[in-house]
């Protein structure tokens, strides 16, 4: 016979005891107070036999002392276990609604006191916001009752538990039990008490709850109210002072809807919130309120009857010391950073935040797709044999978790969908959990992305459709039905608004293309926009045996069964540096569009914003020659209305002969934000000016002779036709480089390569790259010839076990006084893949004076990629060698600057080299990446701290690179974006510093 404990993690109900009915979040003035701090704590590997801990008397002395709210595996430098990562999997056996008897279980306990003035509250309340994943609470002795699912919140009556004065809390929690099978949520599993816990006095003629839903239509506010109370608490009374609205309930019959007048409407790029009281004799509630209407008309989705584009990001809450622990300084920071990068909406992945994140949505603008607290990912294992959300065993705990959803964050105004979960099939219990919210909430739809037949949803959502499917779903313009739909249940979807509720996979160096789904968003008004996978990565901060820091993701906890860097696939890194491909997004979704018309010499300014004008920004426009300013000003655009354009003309521009001219246009905030200060660029645009000046010829040579031995020419030496020395320093090279180091996105195996013919189902390109020896090329010279002034080198490069190759000619000569070098690269026929890269590599040893920084004329200034260009913006940039990669928690191929024109590297603020760029035949400039390690180095590293010390820095520039793509979970390298073998041609004049 099972035990009774092992019965009690195995129950689907998901509460047992005097839980309370969920309700708001509420800012009330009745007397509460937190239990946060130090807790004694004791963990066991199982589920203790008893629970004589909860005694009062019971002597916890030799117990350890832990804070609330946090996670246990993240205190006492892994006494208490260790954090687990799975995406998908299960970390324990898949037998619902079982878990293994080895099931860690925290036992909590603390004294509080509680005021003598309490002792007339009509009732107690102990308030638990997060426990992961089940628990049972005792008072004084007294059990309670018990509670699960871990992101919602569970109030318990403790009336006639407490007393005044002194008195013991004990709580013991279960790291496994049959909700973790809801709560495969793509993250670290982090048991314990992690959210707040309060004891909170409820007065006698006390307000339960309230809900204010405040429409707008026509400039006008309405407010429909909804108050719990009995009707001992009336009169109640609603003041809004800043309307001059206060209306009074003399008994629950008299709360009806009412209008205020004008309002200011809320939205998220001007989010106008009222501060509202609702009041009785005994107790005060304060609530912000932002007047707004959702609503979906035909396949659109409108707030205040205007369409919204939600330019988004998927959001966990983590952080690398605290995990899911809150912080509210951190967690303002954190979206007042979306807001500064273009993002206006949050999807809640995939679980309630802390309630708090919501108050600050509310008050910084945000659309927010707010997420359920369930996820049954791990059951595609087994074909989804045994999903609950089917099993009506189930359907209490699914409903449970969906009315505490809504029910704690219905009154905010950033909420404009709710969302029934995250992968986990579908089934009646989901159609359940919609068919309430549709009866409790009128105002706002349903999405579930699984419910891919739009059986119960009002919503189309889709994860990683391709930019081509995407165009198909917007435009309409295939009748074919729909993934797995049936031709009367794709009719019914393409009735409504679409929306990609995870899109371009940021993991590693990446996404690309995000352009290209933004253009769709206004070409077809179906198409609302998305969600990007993710905000941020998830790594935990850890040391080494050595105590060399670093980010820690799956396995590096010696986890059984574990998803690897998976869990690291934000646009924001884990201690809180943007990412390139955040300032990627930043410039592809910025609100203002900037369109030079050259022969009116006029800019077109078309607002691309849901309901602000351009009267909070200003625009400035500059002129640079080579990089360098050399004129600027203010353009005096008038307002354009939201999805309004106008023209305004350009100031005359100054053309350089000897240099390039670029002018560039900048929309920057006109005023201090909550969120940014004025200044801050919101949108930006560059028109090319320059004079075309045509590139210099290649000069023929027919008098070459065979050579060996040493030769000088202008800085370069050589020996034997090999590179030795540059301007005075040691050097190798230039040698074919082929291969960088994977990207997350290259090591994908994905089946997702319909739009490429690039790309092999199921295999990886990193695989591919590795079989046709790119990784490990070998070089045969096969002659080496000379002039007066020139030398000339003939190479065939190759693999071991491979039968293609590549000619690589190289010719150093004397041009102009100035040194030239020049690469004919040509790959043989056979070649079965796309190559990562054309370029050539230097070494470029220490020595007395390392390289340590360059500076450079080109696209900047961070690192960009084919299909990741939108953000790099012509100009003359600097950066340290260290700052010119980024350090993605598996190291891989960072820090390619593109299409650069100049470079120079310098030691100790000296310059040590000039490169120039000749553009080739058809006008492409090569690109560079400088850093201390080589691509094979880099890619045999997991972590940052295994790369090896190094006593070299190494220049490539790039002929081409290989796209980004977004295979690590999405569509491959779009085909225009995809480098195939061929002949490329790399020129550079070189001089001394």
């Amino acid at each position: 016979m099972p035990s009774q404990n092992s019965a009690y993690v195995s129950d689907t109900a998901p509460g047992r005891g005097a839980l309370r009915a969920a309700r708001s979040w509420l800012h009330s003035d009745a007397p509460s107070r937190s239990l946060d701090g130090h807790w004694r704590f004791r963990l066991s590997p199982t589920v203790p036999a008893a629970a004589d801990f909860a005694a009062e008397g019971f002597d916890d002395g030799d117990w350890d002392s832990i804070p609330v709210p946090s996670h246990w595996v993240l205190q006492g430098d892994g006494a208490y276990g260790r954090p687990i990562y799975t995406n998908v999997q299960y970390p324990f056996p898949i037998d619902p609604p079982h878990v293994p008897d080895e099931n860690p279980t925290g036992d909590y306990r603390r004294h509080f006191d509680m005021p003598a003035d309490w002792s007339g509250a009509e009732r107690v309340v102990l308030r638990f916001d997060g426990v992961e994943s089940l628990f049972r609470l005792w008072v004084n002795g007294e059990e309670i009752g018990g509670a699960s699912g871990s992101r919602l919140a569970h109030e318990f009556d403790v009336t006639s538990a407490v007393r005044p004065g002194d008195n013991v809390v004990a709580v013991r929690v279960h790291q496994w039990s049959a909700a973790s099978y809801l709560e495969d949520q793509d993250q670290w599993w982090l048991p314990g008490i992690f959210r707040d816990v309060t004891l909170i006095a409820r007065p006698a003629g006390g307000i339960e709850d309230v809900w204010l839903r405040a429409g707008y239509e026509d400039g006008q506010g309405r407010i429909e109210a909804e108050i719990t109370a009995d009707a001992a608490a009336f009169p109640v009374t609603l003041r809004v002072p800043e309307l001059g609205v206060e209306r009074v309930w003399a008994a629950p019959d008299d709360v009806v809807p009412f209008d205020v007048g004008a309002v200011d409407p809320w939205s998220a790029e001007r989010p106008r919130l009222y501060d509202v009281t609702v009041s009785s004799a005994a107790e005060s509630i304060a609530l912000r309120v932002g007047f707004r209407t959702v609503e979906i008309r035909g396949d659109r989705f409108l707030v205040n009857g205007r369409r919204v584009v939600f330019h988004g990001m998927n959001r966990h809450e983590t952080h690398p010391e605290r995990g899911r622990v809150f912080d509210e300084e951190h967690a303002r920071e954190d979206l007042a950073r979306m807001k500064r990068f273009n993002v206006n909406a949050i999807r809640t992945s995939h679980y309630p935040p802390h309630p708090r994140l919501l108050d600050l949505a509310d008050e910084l603008g945000f659309w927010v797709v707010l997420e359920c607290d369930l996820e049954t990912h791990g059951f595609d294992k087994v074909g989804w044999t045994g999903n609950p959300s089917d099993d009506p065993a189930w359907r209490e705990a699914y409903l449970d978790r969906m009315r505490r959803t809504l029910e704690r964050d219905k009154n905010h105004p950033s909420v404009v969908m709710w969302s029934l979960g995250n992968e986990a099939g579908t089934g009646g219990n989901l159609a359940a959990m919609a068919a309430w919210v549709h009866a409790r909430d009128t105002g706002r739809p349903v999405h579930y992305e699984g419910d891919h037949t739009g059986e119960y949803t009002d919503v189309y959502s889709r994860m990683y459709a391709s930019v081509p499917e995407t165009e198909r779903i917007g435009s309409d313009g295939s009748r074919s039905p729909l993934m797995n739909c049936t031709p009367a249940q794709s009719a019914r979807q393409r009735t409504k608004p679409f929306l990609l509720c995870e899109y371009a996979h940021a993991m590693g160096n990446g996404p690309g293309a995000l352009d290209q789904y933004e253009a769709l968003v206004h070409e077809y008004p179906r198409l609302h926009g998305g969600f990007v996978w993710e905000w941020r990565d998830h790594g935990i901060l850890t040391t080494t045996p050595d105590g060399t820091p670093y980010y820690a993701y799956g396995g590096d906890f010696g986890e059984t069964v574990h998803d690897g860097n998976f869990v690291m696939d934000g646009m924001l890194l884990s201690d809180d540096v943007p990412t390139p491909s955040l300032h990627e997004y930043k410039a592809v979704a910025q609100p203002v569009r900037l369109t030079f018309d050259s022969g009116a010499g006029e800019v077109a300014v078309t607002s691309l914003r849901h309901s602000a004008d351009t009267s909070d920004l200003r625009f400035r426009w500059r002129v640079e020659h080579d990089g360098r300013l050399v004129d600027s000003g203010d353009l005096e655009v008038p307002v354009v209305a939201a999805g309004e354009s106008g023209r305004v003309p350009l100031p005359p521009v100054a053309v350089a002969h000897d240099a390039e001219t670029w002018l560039t246009v900048d929309a920057v905030l006109a005023a201090d934000t909550a969120w940014a200060s004025a200044g801050h660029v919101i949108a930006t645009a560059q028109q090319d000016r320059s004079a075309r000046r045509p590139s210099p010829g290649v000069r023929s040579r027919t008098d070459w002779r065979d050579t060996d031995g040493t030769l000088t020419l202008g800085i370069a030496e050589f020996v034997e036709g090999s590179l030795v020395r540059l301007a005075g320093r040691p050097v190798t090279g230039p040698r074919l480089e082929l291969f960088r180091a994977p990207t997350d996105n290259d090591e994908s195996a994905s089946e997702e390569v319909e739009e490429s013919d690039a790309a092999v189902a199921g295999v990886s390109q990193a695989t591919l790259w590795r079989e046709d020896g790119l990784d490990r090329l070998t070089v045969r010279r096969m002659s080496v010839e000379r002039t007066a002034d020139a030398l000339r080198t003939l190479s065939k490069v190759s693999a071991a076990n491979s039968g293609s190759w590549v000619t690589v000619e190289t010719v150093w000569s004397i041009e102009g006084g100035e040194l030239e070098l020049r690469v004919e690269i040509e790959p043989s026929r056979g070649w079965r893949t796309v190559w990562p890269r054309i370029g050539i590599r230097f070494d470029l040893p220490d020595g007395t004076a390392p390289v340590d920084a360059a500076e450079w004329f080109g696209l900047g200034p961070l690192e960009s990629y084919p299909d990741s260009l939108r953000a790099a913006r012509t100009g003359r940039f600097s950066s340290t060698l260290r700052d010119l990669s980024v350090d993605y928690a598996r190291p891989q191929e960072t820090g390619h600057r593109s299409q650069v024109r100049q470079l120079t590297l310098t030691s100790a603020g000296a310059e040590v080299l000039r490169l120039s760029a000749v553009p080739d035949t058809r006008g492409r400039r090569p690109g560079f990446t400088l850093g201390r390690h080589t691509p094979q180095q880099i890619a045999r590293a997991a972590h940052p701290f295994e790369l090896p010390d190094s006593t070299t820095s190494h220049l490539i520039v790039d002929a081409a690179q290989h796209g980004l793509g977004s295979r690590a979970c999405g569509p491959d390298v779009w085909p225009e974006f995809a480098l195939r073998p061929e002949s490329r041609t790399i020129r550079l004049r070189l001089s001394a510093g």
